[in-house]
């Protein structure tokens, strides 16, 4: 039984890249391409029209930047999965990502296979963090929080843990499952056991724990 596309919008103000990404994903079957725009405003209107299940958002634009206009969607329709597409001179920008809530932070300069793998991703409502800007996240909460008591981390047993520092390495639940020899669907289990533990709702919110609780180690 076929199942329905992912319906993607793609925002950037340069509209090579946008034509760029564009043609990419025309290339994968599950992935349908509804619009493209090139500035924050124009985000939120077609968000309010179409609805669609992922946006490629850049975060540097003219008018109304990708922050802000997540930030308004997000409130509006939080069912929506947004990808930031950040420049490794944006860095500044990646906590703001965070509290706007975006699903996906990846680098403009991402392979084609990792972007599309990353829409997936975050169309079926999980995070996807580039391990570069993982470390951006590292530094920046390290700097503005002071060491917390470990006691609430000891309800993770040894093999969450292990799942719990390659998810602040980026990685996904296959490259995890891959690493540690174990099933893609055990990975998954664990990873739905941290997030009780620890009261959070998706990976994201799983590595800003581990770091500001000193559970993972630069």
């Amino acid at each position: 039984m076929k199942t329905s596309k992912i319906r993607v919008v793609i925002i950037d103000d340069h509209p090579l890249v946008r034509e760029g990404i564009k043609k990419l994903l025309e290339f994968e079957e599950d992935i349908e391409v509804l619009d493209m725009a090139g500035d924050g405003q124009g985000a939120i209107n077609i968000a309010r029209k179409l609805v669609p299940d992922v946006i490629l958002m850049d975060i540097n634009m003219p008018g109304t930047n990708g922050i802000e206009a997540t930030k308004v969607i997000k409130r509006e329709f939080p069912q929506i999965g947004i990808v930031a597409l950040t420049a490794h001179e944006e860095k500044d920008y990646v906590l703001d990502l965070v509290r706007a809530g975006v699903s996906g932070y990846v680098l403009k300069d991402i392979c084609p296979e990792k972007l599309v793998e990353t829409i997936r991703e975050v169309a079926q409502g999980r995070s996807v963090i580039d391990p570069s800007i993982t470390k951006l996240l590292f530094t920046e909460v390290n700097r503005m929080t002071k060491p917390q008591n470990r006691e609430e981390g000891k309800a993770i047993t040894s093999r969450e843990m292990d799942i719990l520092k390659l998810l602040a390495r980026g990685l996904s639940n296959k490259e995890i499952a891959s690493e540690l020899s174990i099933s893609e669907k055990t990975v998954k289990n664990h990873i739905t056991s941290i997030f009780r533990k620890i009261k959070v709702e998706d990976r994201t919110q799983a590595v800003l724990y581990a770091v500001k609780h000193h559970l993972v180690e630069l």
